[in-house]
């Protein structure tokens, strides 16, 4: 049992934002798992280029679908567009996000609509789309999955001053609450990664010689550490778990000093 229990190959998964940052490095994590993983974003260009590279591995299949997950329209599109491909999804990454920087007192409305939108909204009403094929690959022995992915702004006042980014994250973690509550009937477990410093565009701003005093552990996230978290949740190993928030961000939640990161 135990060589069998991070098995993950021939199941079908989604990951949005799946072709640039944390969204990438669990695609590929995935992927090398033999997992066959639809991605999507707005960006066609970067969905597409990405998804040939990462079926040149030779191993899962990489198919995307690009759509601006912002509104909600495209987000029955994508459900629709999955369901005449595949019978069933056997995981779900909400992963699609954005933040928005500027002042207090010159914080725009904009800048708190836009990123309720993608960070709050579209992870609700996707995975409600997405239900009916969540709960055709559901069983007692093999739940289906969704991983909301937050980030330690939910929790922790030193992170990024972005005045809608942290609440929205916050809105993640007690949406996947929830729903785990709500799905757990239907054999669908519901969890949420909080990461910490990984690179991505979102955190280029972060010059790389402060990483070691940024996070206590004295690096930044690594692909390997997102994908193999997410592999656990989603495999046999994780299958007694729902519901809950797990930071994944090098010590940053108990560090002894402040600090800024996303």
């Amino acid at each position: 049992m135990i060589e069998n229990i991070f098995n993950l190959k021939g199941k079908v998964a989604l990951v949005t934002g799946g072709a640039r940052g944390i969204g990438a490095m669990i695609t590929q994590g995935l992927i090398e798992s033999g997992v066959k993983v639809y991605i999507s974003s707005r960006s066609a260009d970067a969905l597409i280029a990405f998804a040939e590279k990462m079926n040149n591995l030779g191993k899962g299949e990489c198919v995307p679908i690009p759509m601006d997950l912002s509104k909600t329209e495209n987000i029955d599109s994508l459900a629709a567009e999955l369901n005449s491909r595949e019978k069933q999804l056997d995981i779900l990454i909400n992963n699609s996000g954005a933040t928005w920087g500027a002042p207090l007192g010159e914080f725009p409305e904009k800048g708190w609509d836009k990123i309720m939108d993608l960070n709050v909204k579209s992870v609700f009403f996707l995975t409600q789309a997405l239900l009916p094929m969540l709960k055709t690959s559901a069983s007692k022995d093999d739940p289906s999955r969704v991983v909301n992915i937050s980030s330690v702004a939910a929790v922790d006042a030193d992170s990024i001053s972005s005045y809608s980014y942290g609440p929205s994250k916050a809105a993640v973690m007690q949406l996947t609450k929830i729903l785990a509550r709500d799905l757990i009937k239907d054999q669908i477990l519901v969890n949420a990664i909080g990461p910490g410093l990984f690179p991505s565009k979102m955190t280029a701003y972060v010059d790389e010689s402060l990483h070691e005093k940024l996070v206590p552990i004295g690096r930044s996230g690594r692909p390997e550490d997102i994908a193999g978290l997410v592999i656990y949740m989603c495999s046999r190993a994780g299958s007694f778990m729902t519901g809950n928030y797990v930071p994944l961000d090098g010590g940053f939640l108990v560090r002894g000093s402040s600090g800024m990161m996303m």
